[in-house]
């Protein structure tokens, strides 16, 4: 299965994500959260993406989707430093809704461009 890797500037964000994520998602165990900084600060931290990236990975890859402008500078040095070790690519999606989307469509066994495909769709959900 793909699995999902929540970047945030804020580790309760990143981790409130993936418990709704979760919720919506049932059985799916490839949602893993990357927030905040090793000491709870804001901010975001390469080497803790990377590290949730491997923990994600199952083999079909890992999508990461970022908050914040330095947040998906962060989750591309963290691609850099994996190296091609891991299939992973950053979903140009609105975190909470294209992490449901994301974890919805990855718990269904779909590839990782459908996968991306779901998050960023996600970004013209209308609520009204």
């Amino acid at each position: 299965m793909v699995g999902l890797v929540i970047v945030s500037h804020s580790w309760k964000i990143a981790e409130g994500v993936v418990d709704l994520a979760q919720q919506m998602a049932g059985d799916y165990k490839g949602l893993r959260a990357a927030g905040g900084l090793e000491d709870g600060e804001i901010g975001t931290d390469a080497v803790r993406i990377m590290e949730a990236v491997r923990d994600a990975d199952e083999g079909d890859g890992v999508v990461i989707l970022a908050d914040l402008g330095s947040g998906v500078m962060s989750a591309e040095t963290a691609v850099e430093f994996l190296d091609g070790e891991v299939n992973v690519r950053i979903a140009d999606a609105p975190i909470v809704e294209g992490a449901v989307a994301a974890a919805v469509e990855a718990c269904a066994g779909s590839s990782m461009e459908e996968v991306i495909q779901a998050a960023e769709e996600a970004r013209e959900m209308r609520k009204q």
